[in-house]
């Protein structure tokens, strides 16, 4: 989906607020931002990255929730296929032909991006994943491990980009905390 190379550093970069991106608003409209980033590679912005959740949402809970990127460079979809499926394969071992059938998935989905494009992914718990590019409808992978993994390039403990998972999530983190009796 929507990513470059997470072998580089991402630096934290304050972001304004956003708005529901239409695709979720139609769909999701109780969602709100939970965190966000900015992606940069050798110092050069990348994607912004926010994270939809639902109110109430506490990270480590297996729910619904979005991350949409907007790009500000140039990529390929089959670059961030590839890319993408390779930070997947990182969280453990897969198929072969399981990893073939991702891979192709995510092509079809994943269009080239230019600067001020959208990739928006929603993760439905235990069911799969839904993808959007700049608001229309791109389809899904009704694959719960599939979705599970892609996310988790973001925001699984495994992530390559754990300055970029945390701010993410540390928004939500400290809500939780100051919620806890």
């Amino acid at each position: 989906m929507f990513l470059l190379i997470f072998a580089c550093l991402g630096a934290a970069a304050p972001l304004k607020a956003q708005t529901l991106p239409p695709e979720l608003a139609q769909a999701w409209p109780q969602a709100r931002v939970g965190g966000q980033h900015t992606m940069r590679f050798f110092g050069l912005a990348i994607y912004d990255i926010q994270l939809w959740v639902a109110p109430g949402f506490r990270p480590g809970q297996d729910t619904d929730l979005a991350l949409s990127l907007t790009y500000r460079r140039s990529l390929s979809g089959a670059a961030i296929a590839q890319r993408s499926l390779d930070e997947m394969a990182r969280q453990g071992a897969i198929a072969p032909v399981q990893a073939q059938s991702w891979l192709q998935a995510m092509t079809r989905l994943f269009p080239d991006v230019g600067a001020g494009d959208r990739l928006t992914g929603w993760y439905k718990a235990g069911q799969g994943a839904q993808f959007w590019f700049n608001g229309q409808w791109r389809g899904e992978v009704a694959d719960a491990e599939f979705a599970r993994r892609f996310f988790d390039i973001w925001l699984g403990a495994q992530t390559s980009e754990p300055a970029l998972r945390a701010a993410l999530l540390a928004p939500l983190q400290s809500t939780a905390a100051q919620a806890a009796p």
